[in-house]
């Protein structure tokens, strides 16, 4: 058991690959916020997290305003926020065009798009991610706005991307089920992409990562994720993480500035908002799912998390998903 697996088996992860490309060159290819892509991806949800893999060849990323980073074979960029990015090779680059790129999209054709000028190629896949931006958010949060690893440093990573290429052939050629094994395998690379940014982590680093790598805090945390309708105590968590009060208060504060209860606290908050907008359940069932035993104690406290009472909040969350659903064809 560990916090990261606890936060992650409540998110419901839904990946996909959506596009792969060999361009020779020189190339550019940009891509949109996410709020601007999901209409062409996955109507309806409320985030989606875009993802590049290069499988051969060089290229450069960078998020509008920041600097460039080389991407090599075997390196995975995340952009876990949906930024708007750019990939590119080769110098005096001319773009895409995105409307050829949302077609093919569009059609869920995986065969490997072929543009640019005539130079070096890179071969490169990208995917996508949907999540529930409320749940995944101790993860999501903590994370920079492009996030780069390399998956050809282990027996591992070589086996999930030769997975991933054998399946996109198979996609390809229209074999039954490779779609749903390849969404799979979509949701594993982003989840050993975060894992392997974990490791690499300074030891002075602070943040919800770095506490769930911590054997103290990441045992806590994980308690308190699998059992958040539970009257936890400090002395009950310290009890069943194995260590002290002063201990586990000392190093939870260290990572998280923050106490193990008012931790508790915001996250049984966030999951009562991803209630209300998902399920039709009432207000006092929300509450006490969640841990409280007066519905007027867990509205005060929502007001003052969210700033509106559940019931508006429901409400308009509600009136935004319907703004999100795509409308009828012309």
């Amino acid at each position: 058991m560990d916090a990261f697996s606890e936060v992650l088996s409540g998110v419901r992860l839904k990946g996909a690959m959506f596009f792969t490309a060999e361009f020779s060159a020189p190339w550019l290819l940009s891509t949109p916020h996410c709020r601007l892509l999901a209409p062409a991806l996955a109507p309806g949800a409320p985030h989606i997290v875009v993802y590049h893999f290069v499988v051969e060849g060089t290229a450069r990323a960078r998020v509008d305003g920041g600097p460039e980073v080389e991407l090599l074979p075997g390196d995975i960029v995340v952009f876990p926020h949906g930024d708007p990015h750019h990939l590119s090779a080769g110098s005096g680059t001319k773009a895409l065009e995105n409307a050829t790129l949302l077609q093919r999209i569009a059609t869920g054709d995986l065969s490997p798009m072929q543009a640019g000028g005539g130079g070096a190629t890179t071969r490169f896949i990208c995917g996508y991610l949907t999540l529930d931006p409320l749940l995944c958010g101790p993860i999501l949060e903590i994370l920079p706005q492009m996030l780069k690893v390399n998956v050809r440093t282990d027996r591992e990573g070589h086996w999930l991307e030769q997975s991933i290429l054998h399946l996109i052939e198979e996609t390809a050629s229209h074999r039954a089920g490779s779609d749903a094994m390849l969404a799979k395998l979509s949701e594993a690379l982003f989840v050993d992409t975060v894992r392997r940014h974990v490791a690499g982590l300074p030891e002075q680093t602070t943040g919800w990562l770095a506490a769930a790598r911590d054997p103290v805090v990441g045992r806590a945390l994980a308690f308190l994720h699998r059992r958040p309708e539970h009257a936890w105590t400090l002395a009950e968590l310290a009890t069943t993480a194995g260590t002290s009060r002063s201990v586990l208060m000392e190093r939870f504060t260290r990572y998280l500035s923050d106490s193990p209860i008012a931790y508790l606290t915001g996250w049984r908050l966030r999951l009562a908002a991803q209630a209300l907008t998902s399920s039709a359940k009432g207000v006092a069932d929300i509450a006490a799912g969640v841990g409280y035993e007066s519905e007027a104690a867990f509205n005060r406290a929502f007001k003052r998390a969210f700033g509106l009472p559940p019931a508006r909040y429901r409400r308009e969350a509600k009136e935004s998903a319907n703004a999100r659903e795509p409308g009828p064809p012309a």
